[in-house]
């Protein structure tokens, strides 16, 4: 952890910055399991917003 003192005698920590990296464009697996989580998330919400629609 990186810290300083100010010539009042208060300290300021400063946290560690983590290395920069580019994003890798995700595989053809990782964009088939993309879809089917984006799939079953819109039928969970189609799901709720018609159970919702019936009970009201």
């Amino acid at each position: 952890m990186y810290t300083t003192q100010l010539d009042n005698g208060l300290t300021n920590t400063y946290a560690i910055e983590p290395k920069s990296y580019y994003a890798q464009y995700p595989a053809p697996y990782q964009q088939r399991r993309y879809l089917v989580q984006g799939a079953i998330a819109t039928l969970f919400v189609t799901g709720l917003v018609a159970v919702s629609a019936i009970i009201s």
